[in-house]
């Protein structure tokens, strides 16, 4: 089960999620303090409340549009987050899959703050509200990437399986 701690609208740019006059910082250790950093409630939440439960973020339309700053994608995986969206911007999604990070595409999402949510391989189910939503699937390659963690992790258990070493 998975809470839902922000909602935000359509065309969330890299620059809202991760703003550029933090780009000389690139450590994936250092990018997750600095998610958010214009929307201060979110900032602050995410900074504050560490937690291993998951939490989620759900957006409208385009999550990711702008530049194709891959930070965006390491700022959000560095806070155990998952972004449900109605769709994502094409690059956005594909630095996602390649750092790891928990994205799903559901889009006819409801979801508010607070609400418990489900999140299966075929469907969103909203606890709170008694609904069900379908997920747009990831291809199945590029689900066994996010699967194993991200690519360089992806890469190294195929290099492994390879050499007989797993």
């Amino acid at each position: 089960m998975a809470k839902v701690i922000y909602k935000l609208g359509d065309d969330i740019s890299t620059d809202i999620i991760y703003p550029g006059r933090y780009m000389a910082t690139v450590l994936p250790t250092e990018t997750p303090q600095y998610a958010f950093d214009d929307i201060k409630e979110l900032n602050k939440q995410l900074n504050s409340e560490k937690t291993d439960e998951v939490r989620v973020i759900v957006a409208g339309k385009n999550f990711g549009c702008g530049s194709s700053r891959e930070q965006a994608a390491s700022c959000l995986k560095g806070h155990n987050l998952t972004i449900v969206a109605r769709d994502f911007a094409r690059i956005f999604l594909q630095n996602s899959i390649n750092l790891g990070l928990q994205t799903v595409i559901c889009p006819e999402i409801e979801a508010e703050v607070g609400d418990e949510l489900e999140i299966t391989t075929d469907k969103v189910i909203n606890k709170t509200q008694g609904k069900q939503f379908e997920v747009v699937h990831l291809p199945k390659a590029r689900q066994a990437i996010v699967d194993a963690g991200g690519l360089i992790p992806y890469t190294q258990k195929l290099l492994k399986q390879r050499m007989g070493i797993e």
